[in-house]
């Protein structure tokens, strides 16, 4: 570009006492605006804010400083500009404080805001105010140009997301285009159909194996390195393998890497049956039955001792979980598989053990199936003892699970052997620290990161850890990334953690490679943290999909109103100019907002569930950019959602109340523009345009609420805030009144 102000004397600016901000408005800034690419609508002089204070905890900060200018995309605020004399300091101090007071409030709500002094501009993220992003001399504007139209020209802002979806179909290598992968729709899930994740060893949460394969296949190609840095039971380390790509899976939990490292581990499979007899016979001819051979056993070979269970636990130690005779026969079944002198085979034999070790214990709850039932554990997240708890015999189930972890191993074996076993990386550690792991290496990212306080893993694995002697250091407790805990972590605590896991994702994945982000957590502080998280790194979010994960789980039966039992899978792609995600001028105030989109999908399903609310609601939160007020003001869903709406138990479903009508106040012409505005944001990232009949269909079951639009009503908006595209199609007007308020 040609330097915008080579014919401005910076010297004589800088020795002009006369030049003061008033000129560097008209002087400098009007100038560069125009080369950016704003126009007069794009731009909102010394807007003033209808609540001008700032509130934080409690207490109400009020908001002097009234910025020059306030740039728009969409109606959307995208940045703000604040001139100072050539004298002001804009790297640092007050004045950096106050732009950013008004560039945070939530009449505005914008990604960046800048300061301008004449002789040099700085540029931040509202997300960060230590640093700025961009600090340059006007000077030398030239060597900036790029990376600022980057940040702020206008088309460098994206305003909602849409989706588009593909079939599961082989994907070519000749065509493969990774910058551009389709979102895929929701995916059948097929938990139980493959035994390598099915029946060899229990875990608190496993993801469906085949919609793992389906994301993998989406978003990487054959010989791709695959990273899961919250690894848990493998899912996403097994299928990249099976598909024929590398796979690093990483967790803190020593469990966990026992698990996938047993079960991937290549034998011979006459080997491991002879070592399977070799250890059954020595134990018939041994087992404790007496109370004389138990009392021998226990004091002949070791078992758990003294090690302390967590907080709520039913019993103090490991050993109480378990009766005498089962602490005897399980440390003689131990003592008998540790002989075994061939490497892959004795792990193979204790994955098999550990896995007995579930269904061998006094926190054992049977079901009403033949030997069904769990660990409480798994049922209730603690360490519970069974009224009744179970008695079949050991040897029994451990020929059972021995049956399941041969079937798994040849159900891999063609793809997962002595030649391909070299694609694995599993390591012990946290997402925190990915050191070992090069910058921009990684082709895909899948990860299901733990959801704050639901479950701790390293105190709910303390029965399996004891027994396989695998060690659990405090600094595994401080880096585990749940809230609560041994350590009682506190929310920050855990929010700084993901934050930080986050940082390394994006430095090992490539560029214009993928990240699938696994969550599944009702309080939308959590989202909120991981797109401010990732777009503060330099991801660029793309879309969220809501995703089922098999059966109804014991603990959603248990807790319909707070469980969820599906998730969402955000996928934000790593991009060297990444837009950032508008935030909508909403208000202060958005609990209308959010009886609108429960009122709104409740009418468009006859009925809802607390997932398909929870994930309309992020998901209308993160293309609509509320999800910030979101957090603040809803952590937890369930006190509204029975306060306003009738629930059927059996259904588990929410309708609007008996003989009432639809609470949201948003007259109805306002309820059209919501959903309007929503579909054809969904529309413009593919460049698609909608025919009015298309938009019609869409929005139509939304606006259910006794009075059914006119068609001519919703072409009235329509015309308002689009621009007809060809005879009948329809697109978002560029510029136009888009707000929601």
């Amino acid at each position: 570009m040609n330097h915008i102000f080579s014919a401005i004397d910076f010297q004589a600016i800088k020795n002009n006492p006369n030049f003061k901000e008033d000129s560097v408005r008209e002087v400098i800034i009007l100038p560069l605006l125009t080369s950016l690419g704003y126009q007069e609508d794009n731009i909102e002089r010394s807007k003033t804010l209808r609540h001008p204070f700032l509130k934080v905890g409690s207490k109400k900060s009020p908001i002097y400083l009234i910025p020059d200018y306030v740039l728009k995309v969409n109606q959307s605020y995208a940045w703000v500009l604040e001139a100072k004399k050539p004298t002001e300091n804009i790297y640092e101090g007050d004045s950096v404080e106050q732009v950013y007071s008004y560039a945070s409030h939530p009449e505005i709500r914008s990604n960046y805001f800048a300061l301008c002094n004449g002789l040099e501009f700085s540029l931040f993220k509202t997300l960060d105010t230590s640093t700025p992003i961009l600090y340059f001399s006007l000077d030398a504007i030239t060597y900036s140009w790029q990376e600022l139209t980057q940040y702020l020209a206008p088309d460098r802002f994206q305003v909602g997301k849409s989706f588009s979806y593909q079939s599961h179909s082989p994907i070519s290598r000749k065509t493969f285009d990774y910058s551009s992968r389709p979102l895929l729709e929701l995916i059948e899930v097929k938990k139980q159909q493959a035994k390598r994740h099915f029946g060899v060893h229990g875990y608190f949460t496993k993801q469906a194996w085949n919609v793992v394969a389906e994301y993998i296949k989406n978003f990487s190609q054959l010989g791709d390195v695959i990273l899961d840095p919250f690894g848990g039971s493998g899912v996403t380390a097994i299928e990249a393998l099976m598909n024929n790509r590398k796979a690093i899976s990483i967790d803190i939990n020593p469990l966990a890497i026992f698990l996938v490292n047993s079960l991937i581990s290549p034998v011979d499979f006459d080997d491991l049956s002879q070592a399977f007899e070799r250890v059954k016979l020595a134990y018939q001819e041994r087992e404790p039955q007496t109370k004389e051979a138990i009392t021998k056993a226990l004091n002949t070979y070791p078992y758990p001792e003294g090690l302390k269970l967590p907080k709520g636990s039913d019993v103090a130690t490991v050993e109480q979980l378990f009766s005498n005779k089962q602490l005897a026969q399980l440390s003689l079944l131990k003592h008998l598989i540790k002989q075994e002198l061939n490497e892959n085979v004795r792990e193979s034999l204790l994955l098999v053990f550990s896995s007995t070790i579930n269904k061998y214990n006094l926190t054992f709850h049977y079901t009403r199936s033949a030997a069904g039932g769990d660990s409480s554990v798994f049922r209730y997240y603690r360490y519970r003892i069974a009224h009744e708890p179970g008695e079949m015999p050991l040897m029994k189930i451990y020929e059972t699970k021995f049956k399941k972890l041969v079937a798994a191993k040849q159900e891999m074996e063609f793809y997962v052997n002595k030649k391909t076993i070299d694609n694995a990386t599993i390591v012990k550690g946290t997402a925190t620290d990915l050191s070992f792991i090069e910058n921009e290496s990684v082709d895909y990212i899948y990860t299901d990161p733990p959801y704050g306080k639901k479950i701790p893993y390293l105190d709910l694995s303390i029965m399996w850890n004891a027994w396989l002697d695998l060690e659990v250091t405090e600094k595994d407790y401080q880096l585990e990334a749940i809230e609560g805990g041994t350590i009682q972590k506190s929310k920050q605590e855990y929010n700084q953690l993901i934050a930080q896991s986050i940082r390394e994702m994006y430095r090992v994945l490539k560029f214009e490679r993928w990240l699938s982000f696994v969550f599944a957590h009702k309080d939308p502080e959590f989202w909120h943290l991981i797109l401010d998280t990732a777009e503060s790194c330099g991801f660029e979010y793309v879309g969220a999909v809501p995703q089922k994960n098999g059966q109804t789980s014991f603990k959603k039966r248990q807790n319909p109103f707070t469980v969820l039992s599906g998730q969402l899978i955000i996928n934000f792609r790593k991009v060297p100019t990444p837009k950032a995600v508008m935030k909508a001028n909403l208000g202060m105030d958005i609990t209308e907002i959010v009886m609108q989109t429960v009122e709104g999908i409740i009418a468009k399903n006859d009925g809802a569930t607390l997932e398909q609310i929870n994930d309309e609601l992020i998901i209308k939160g993160l293309e609509l950019g509320f999800l910030d007020l979101l957090a603040k003001e809803y952590s937890d869903l369930t006190p509204i959602l029975l306060d306003n709406f009738d629930y059927e138990e059996k259904t588990e479903l929410y309708t609007i109340k008996k003989d009432s009508k639809f609470k949201s106040k948003i007259d109805v012409k306002l309820r059209i523009k919501y959903y309007l505005i929503s579909y054809l944001r969904r529309m413009e990232r593919d460049n698609k345009s909608s025919s009015f009949d298309d938009i019609v269909f869409n929005i139509l079951p939304l606006l259910k609420n006794g009075t059914t639009p006119e068609n001519q009503t919703i072409l009235s908006v329509l015309e308002d805030i689009a621009q007809r595209v060809g005879d009948d199609n329809w697109r978002l007007k560029q510029e136009g009144q888009l707000s929601l308020f």
